[in-house]
């Protein structure tokens, strides 16, 4: 019998940006890119794939996480060749940049990482396709549109959603884009890991749905955040106790995070009895 890693089958998205309370809880932003490295290794060491809506900027999550499949192999199952790390690019994200640059890009990342170029109703682009377009800054229109197509194709994509930090404010699309990609979650009855112990949109999220009040978060409102005031801890489908979720919500030990998230889904993997 071939081995099976235990999370083989599972494609996991992690939203994860900015964070305005960083500061207040004594962090800085090497605190959250720890935290999405980490979180990555382990996911990738269970033979999961990781998905995330990239955004091509220097120094960015995308690029922390093509520099971690770079030195962590995947443990994928024998003959699973897939990419390690899928990240999907919203239209208005990669039709400001040159084909040819965008190419070679993704060639230098062949066998390590895929890059998914979506059209505007989130659906692939082959590289015939891509090649024709014109190179253009994006309207504002585009990015409501193309940033929530984009999540929704992950939505469907993906088995599971982590979330962390977010900003609140500034924002292109709809809403914040850690909102939108939890409430796409909860749409598609994904299993949704809240993490807010680094503050900004997941915390406010986690505090809308009565898990816990981040200590350090200030109180703040933004568009659409009460969409989530209806939303119960059974709703999330994780595979954890209200307890622990409760601890999943406000802890800023990644190490405790990354235990929780697997245990919820290792418990999902084993199926009801486990629950």
């Amino acid at each position: 019998m071939a081995y099976s890693e235990a999370l083989s089958d599972q494609a996991v998205a992690i939203s994860v940006s900015e964070s305005p309370d960083l500061g207040a809880l004594g962090m800085g932003e090497a605190h959250l890119r720890d935290a999405t490295a980490e979180m990555a290794r382990h996911l990738l060491a269970l033979g999961a794939r990781v998905a995330y809506g990239g955004d091509l900027r220097a120094d960015g999550f995308t690029e922390i996480l093509f520099e971690l499949v770079a030195r962590h192999r995947r443990d994928a199952d024998e003959g699973d060749q897939r990419a390690a790390v899928v990240s999907y690019l919203a239209w208005p994200v990669h039709i400001s940049k040159p084909f040819h640059d965008l190419e070679r890009y993704s060639q230098e990342l062949e066998g390590m990482a895929e890059l998914l170029f979506l059209a505007q109703d989130g659906t692939p682009l082959a590289k015939d396709q891509r090649r024709d377009l014109q190179t253009r800054e994006a309207e504002p229109g585009e990015w409501i549109e193309g940033l929530t197509m984009m999540r929704r194709r992950m939505g469907r994509d993906t088995s599971a959603r982590i979330i962390a930090g977010g900003k609140v404010d500034g924002y292109l699309g709809a809403m914040p884009g850690i909102a939108e990609e939890a409430q796409v979650a909860l749409d598609e009855r994904r299993p949704l890991y809240i993490l807010g112990g680094f503050g900004g949109c997941a915390a406010d999220i986690a505090s809308t749905l009565g898990l816990a009040e981040v200590p350090g978060v200030t109180a703040r409102d933004w568009g659409q955040r009460d969409i989530f005031a209806n939303v119960s801890t059974a709703d999330l489908s994780n595979g954890l106790i209200p307890e622990e979720n409760r601890t999943l919500a406000v802890t800023p030990h990644i190490d405790e995070a990354v235990a929780l998230v697997l245990r919820g889904l290792m418990r999902l993997r084993r199926g009801p009895a486990a629950l």
